[in-house]
Protein backbone atom coordinates (compact mmCIF):
# COMPACT_ATOMS: atom_id res chain seq x y z
CA UNK A 1 0.00 0.00 0.00
CA UNK A 2 2.86 2.63 0.71
CA UNK A 3 4.27 1.98 -2.91
CA UNK A 4 0.55 3.12 -4.21
CA UNK A 5 0.71 5.82 -2.21
CA UNK A 6 4.16 7.15 -2.92
CA UNK A 7 3.48 6.43 -6.76
CA UNK A 8 0.15 8.82 -6.36
CA UNK A 9 2.43 11.65 -4.75
CA UNK A 10 4.78 11.24 -8.16
CA UNK A 11 1.95 11.39 -10.36
CA UNK A 12 0.63 14.47 -8.65
CA UNK A 13 3.92 16.15 -8.56
CA UNK A 14 4.57 15.54 -12.14
CA UNK A 15 1.34 16.84 -13.08
CA UNK A 16 1.78 20.02 -11.64
CA UNK A 17 5.46 20.16 -13.55
CA UNK A 18 3.12 19.69 -17.02
CA UNK A 19 -0.02 20.80 -16.28
CA UNK A 20 0.88 23.89 -19.14
CA UNK A 21 0.14 21.17 -21.50
CA UNK A 22 -2.54 21.42 -24.29
CA UNK A 23 -5.39 18.93 -23.56
CA UNK A 24 -4.64 17.13 -26.52
CA UNK A 25 -0.88 16.69 -25.04
CA UNK A 26 -2.05 16.32 -21.19
CA UNK A 27 -4.10 12.62 -22.31
CA UNK A 28 -0.74 11.66 -24.33
CA UNK A 29 1.51 12.53 -21.29
CA UNK A 30 -1.07 11.10 -18.53
CA UNK A 31 0.46 7.41 -19.61
CA UNK A 32 3.99 8.49 -19.38
CA UNK A 33 2.96 10.29 -16.25
CA UNK A 34 2.27 7.08 -14.54
CA UNK A 35 5.27 5.03 -15.72
CA UNK A 36 7.67 7.52 -14.84
CA UNK A 37 6.16 7.67 -11.65
CA UNK A 38 5.86 4.01 -11.32
CA UNK A 39 9.44 3.78 -12.31
CA UNK A 40 10.92 6.57 -10.02
CA UNK A 41 9.41 4.70 -7.18
CA UNK A 42 10.78 1.13 -8.07
CA UNK A 43 14.32 3.34 -8.34
CA UNK A 44 14.20 4.53 -5.12
CA UNK A 45 13.30 0.65 -3.80
CA UNK A 46 16.02 -0.77 -5.65
CA UNK A 47 18.02 1.65 -4.93
CA UNK A 48 17.70 0.70 -1.00
CA UNK A 49 18.05 -2.90 -1.59
CA UNK A 50 21.67 -1.76 -3.91
CA UNK A 51 22.94 0.07 -0.92
CA UNK A 52 22.15 -2.81 1.12
CA UNK A 53 23.48 -5.67 -0.79
CA UNK A 54 25.50 -3.78 -2.87
CA UNK A 55 25.98 -4.31 -7.13
CA UNK A 56 27.97 -7.76 -7.50
CA UNK A 57 27.20 -11.26 -5.62
CA UNK A 58 29.69 -14.15 -5.59
CA UNK A 59 27.95 -16.94 -7.55
CA UNK A 60 28.73 -20.55 -8.43
CA UNK A 61 27.22 -23.14 -10.84
CA UNK A 62 28.20 -25.61 -9.13
CA UNK A 63 29.66 -27.20 -5.68
CA UNK A 64 33.41 -27.87 -7.69
CA UNK A 65 33.72 -24.46 -9.03
CA UNK A 66 34.96 -21.55 -7.18
CA UNK A 67 32.69 -18.56 -6.66
CA UNK A 68 33.21 -15.18 -8.78
CA UNK A 69 31.16 -11.85 -8.77
CA UNK A 70 28.67 -11.21 -10.97
CA UNK A 71 26.44 -8.04 -11.31
CA UNK A 72 23.30 -8.64 -9.43
CA UNK A 73 20.00 -9.12 -11.08
CA UNK A 74 18.86 -6.29 -9.20
CA UNK A 75 21.51 -3.87 -10.13
CA UNK A 76 20.81 -4.76 -14.36
CA UNK A 77 16.95 -3.73 -13.47
CA UNK A 78 18.33 -0.81 -12.10
CA UNK A 79 20.25 0.43 -15.11
CA UNK A 80 17.31 -0.78 -17.44
CA UNK A 81 14.59 1.24 -15.04
CA UNK A 82 17.19 4.24 -15.45
CA UNK A 83 17.42 4.05 -18.96
CA UNK A 84 13.58 4.16 -19.30
CA UNK A 85 12.93 6.95 -16.82
CA UNK A 86 15.28 8.75 -18.48
CA UNK A 87 13.38 8.13 -22.04
CA UNK A 88 10.18 9.12 -20.82
CA UNK A 89 11.24 12.76 -19.50
CA UNK A 90 12.53 13.22 -22.63
CA UNK A 91 9.72 12.80 -23.97
CA UNK A 92 7.43 14.63 -21.82
CA UNK A 93 9.85 17.53 -22.01
CA UNK A 94 9.56 17.32 -25.71
CA UNK A 95 6.03 17.64 -25.42
CA UNK A 96 6.50 20.68 -22.69
CA UNK A 97 9.04 22.38 -25.59
CA UNK A 98 6.79 21.36 -28.73
CA UNK A 99 4.00 23.64 -26.66
CA UNK A 100 6.60 26.82 -26.06
CA UNK A 101 7.24 26.58 -29.55
CA UNK A 102 11.07 25.56 -28.86
CA UNK A 103 12.53 23.14 -31.00
CA UNK A 104 15.14 20.33 -29.21
CA UNK A 105 18.23 20.90 -31.60
CA UNK A 106 21.38 19.30 -31.01
CA UNK A 107 24.86 21.24 -31.59
CA UNK A 108 25.63 19.26 -34.49
CA UNK A 109 22.91 20.54 -36.24
CA UNK A 110 23.40 24.00 -35.21
CA UNK A 111 26.78 24.04 -36.40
Amino acid sequence: MEKEIRIKKEISRLKKIYKELPPGKKKLSAGLIERAAYIKVSLEDLEVDLNENGFVELFTQSDRLDPYERERPAARLYANLVARYAAIHKQLTGLLSEKEGVQATDDFETF
